[in-house]
Formats: C-alpha cells, structure tokens, sequence
C-alpha cells in the first residue's frame, strides 16, 4: 500500500484549540484510534507499558499532529480501546515512561 493517509481530526472546527477531544463515540474510535498493520509493526519489538504508550502516542500524534503534553490529554475512550486491541490491560498505560526517548523524538516532530 501507499502512503499512509491522515483519517482523523480532534472534532475541532478548524480553530486550533489546545488539547484533544474527551468524548469519542464508537465510530470515531474505530476510524481514528484503531491499530492498523503498519502500527502494528513499530509495535512488534515493545512490551509492556512502553507497547501500549507508543501505540497511544502514535495515534495521538496522527490525530493531532502533536505530542501530547501529559497523559491526561489521551481520552479514556481511547485508551481502554487501543489496549483492548493489544489485548492488555487499560492500567499499563499508567506506568508508561513520559520521560522516554519516544516521547522527546515526537515532541521534536
């Protein structure tokens, strides 16, 4: 396949606003948060906690072209629906390393 192609917005009405939508409904999950093949192989050599907040921040940063500031910025939503694709549980995201390398290599995108 090509090019991967941008499938989501915050739900912002083309004002810049900081920080993501909360709320999402299960479409808008499915389109936006859902784990494709080729996220599927920057995730093959991860485990644990630092599988599951690369996956997020990955798609927080397709979503908005941004790292986010902490991990209260990721929707809940999304969370429990990224780790129930990974089949792991939504508590790992809590211990994941917001001072890592992944963090600041997207923070510098």
């Amino acid at each position: 396949m090509g090019g991967r192609a941008r499938r989501g917005r915050s739900g912002h009405d083309g004002r810049r606003e900081r920080g993501v939508r909360q709320e999402w409904g299960p479409e808008d999950l499915i389109e936006v948060w859902t784990l494709l093949e080729e996220d599927q192989e920057r995730l093959r050599n991860r485990s644990g906690a630092n599988r599951s907040g690369f996956a997020l921040l990955l798609k927080f940063f397709e979503v908005e072209a941004r790292s986010p500031e902490d991990a209260g910025e990721i929707p809940a939503s999304a969370v429990a629906y990224v780790a129930q694709q990974m089949k792991v549980a939504t508590e790992e995201w809590a211990a994941y390393d917001w001072s890592g390398r992944a963090v600041k290599r997207l923070s510098r995108r």
